[in-house]
């Protein structure tokens, strides 16, 4: 991960605001520890924190276009700019860097190009002929990307919450798949799909062996680098596909399309949990089968509670089912660091395209199965993008989802939804774990869906609510609406996490920046209809489902 802050539409003297946006800058230096570069003129000043993945010698950043009229600060990774170098034949790369086809593409195809990358990404160009930007963030929003708005009219756009806090007097979170530029100043749509409409798919055939090729494809893709990288193998179902195809993909090196050996060939595997936690002893199950080589990271209750203030901080939110998950993980990242793992790959997305959480059980229709991934989908940026991307890179570590990888994503959500549906014969996401089931041990292949937060040991949770307890009294919550006037916590647990939040980001924008809905083990809120017993329910835990989990493993 990088980190950007950005400068533009600066209407006073750029020398006097180049301290002050090196200060943002240093904020974000954990996504990029090594190296940093400025580039600055009467009109604007890009940042950038780097860290180095691809091309380590010369994709330091800002990037620059051959004539010096392009500037370009960007966090992200373009999969395909080997393939996207031949639509421009006739430019003069300076760099090896992914990141630099990004210009290329603007100076030949204008605003049009975004939808012809599959990447991860948020980026800046700066045109300092013309005094002209262009911001975009990915389809899905794998990378934060925050914009903001201070008293004297400064256009700002940064990576993280927390460098824009106490310069901005507004601050948004940027959508995913779209951008903006400084000539119409508003947000455009580009990522559009077919299969956003349920009518659109509702009659197409399903193709496991096209779905188990898509995927193969996406990780292939993604091992894209040119320094260390591992794995997150939690155990489940998703990270132990993802870990298997990594496996199977990591011996040749992916920059030379598999002609030469890897630099690094020995795939490294990682898990983490309290002593004993279910995901612990499946992840350590896949890691033999697949011959990986195998760290279990075990924390203790006390470290867990003791590391929340700092996780709310890098995370920037106080959603409950974040704050659980991102602190184990938060933990797991620092020991990857300390091993000099610059990379690795997660499972995230599978439950949003496949409709694996637990309440999928209760979808009355495909129809509705369909329309809840759509909005499961649009609404992963707030969620386990935010946490899987923000846990990672407070200690510098990039994380890559290739379930999310965008080839895969019309592949896998073209499926016919009546195939994704739960019943009698086959649980949840059964499509996926038939299409992989011979890379996995059928125990895992075939075990039920446990949410991160439960996985690692379900004392965590009851710790955290029994600290929660001790912290707010029944007197604080119920006076909650009168601390809390805009999105009132709903529980003593949002409560606590609020506070903390308001500790590190005390203005009132930077708390519309956060979601606060009443959910029911990870559902939206229009899925609480599906079932009566959801309706006075508040409880994110896939343990909050009862009648169809399987303790049996």
């Amino acid at each position: 991960m990088c980190g950007i802050v950005c400068a533009l539409d600066i209407k006073k003297d750029s020398q006097d605001l180049r301290p002050q946006i090196l200060d943002m800058s240093k904020k974000l230096r954990h996504r990029g520890p090594d190296w940093n570069g400025i580039f600055s003129d009467d009109n604007a000043i890009l940042a950038h924190e780097r860290l180095a993945i691809v091309d380590p010698k010369s994709g330091k950043q800002p990037l620059y276009g051959v004539d010096g009229r392009y500037v370009l600060a960007a966090n992200g990774e373009i999969y395909n700019h080997k393939e996207l170098r031949k639509l421009v034949p006739e430019y003069n790369f300076l760099t090896e860097s992914d990141c630099e086809v990004i210009i290329a593409l603007y100076n030949k195809f204008g605003v049009e190009f975004v939808d012809k990358m599959n990447g991860i990404f948020g980026f800046v160009i700066y045109d300092s002929l013309e005094n002209e930007y262009f911001v975009s963030r990915d389809h899905m929003g794998i990378i934060p990307l925050y914009v903001g708005w201070s008293s004297d009219e400064v256009f700002y756009v940064s990576s993280e919450l927390k460098s824009l806090e106490g310069i901005c007097d507004k601050i948004e979170i940027f959508p995913p798949g779209n951008y903006y530029s400084s000539k119409t100043k508003k947000y455009v749509s580009w990522y559009k799909r077919d299969w956003m409409n349920f009518e659109n798919v509702k009659s197409n055939n399903t193709s496991i062996e096209d779905l188990k090729k898509g995927l193969e494809d996406a990780v292939h893709r993604q091992l894209m680098s040119d320094v260390p990288y591992g794995v997150l193998l939690s155990g489940g179902l998703d990270s132990s596909i993802t870990s298997a195809l990594a496996k199977k993909f990591s011996k040749n090196r992916i920059e030379t399309d598999d002609k030469s050996e890897a630099w690094y060939p020995q795939l490294h595997s990682f898990s983490v949990g309290l002593e004993g936690s279910p995901d612990l002893k499946a992840a350590k199950l896949v890691s033999e089968h697949i011959g990986s080589i195998h760290h279990e990271i075990t924390f203790t209750i006390q470290e867990g509670l003791d590391a929340i203030k700092d996780v709310i901080y890098h995370i920037e939110t106080y959603d409950v089912t974040t704050v659980r998950a991102s602190t184990p993980m938060y933990l797991m990242a620092r020991v990857i660091k300390s091993m000099g793992i610059k990379m690795v790959l997660s499972g995230e997305g599978a439950d949003e395209i496949f409709g694996g959480y637990l309440y999928f059980h209760k979808a009355p229709s495909a129809e509705e199965f369909h329309k809840e991934t759509v909005r499961k989908l649009d609404k992963l940026y707030q969620y386990d993008c935010l946490r899987a991307n923000k846990s990672l890179a407070a200690w510098g570590i990039e994380g890559r989802v290739p379930f999310l990888d965008k080839e895969f994503m019309d592949i896998a959500m073209r499926i016919n939804p009546a195939d994704k549906m739960i019943n009698s014969e086959r649980m949840e996401k059964w499509v996926v774990r038939k299409a992989f089931e011979d890379y996995l041990p059928s125990e895992v292949a075939w075990r039920q869906k446990e949410q991160f937060s439960d996985g690692v040991g379900y004392s965590w949770i009851d710790s955290l609510k029994k600290l929660v307890d001790d912290q707010i009294s029944d007197e604080e919550f119920s006076n909650a609406s009168k601390r809390f006037p805009l999105q009132t916590p709903m529980n003593k647990e949002e409560y606590y996490y609020r506070s903390i939040f308001e500790e590190h980001f005390p203005s009132k924008t930077a708390s519309s920046t956060v979601p606060s809905v009443p959910s029911v083990a990870c559902s939206t809120p229009i899925a609480l209809e599906w079932d009566k017993s959801f309706q006075n329910m508040n409880d994110p835990s896939g343990r909050a489902i009862s009648n169809v989990h399987n303790d049996s493993y």
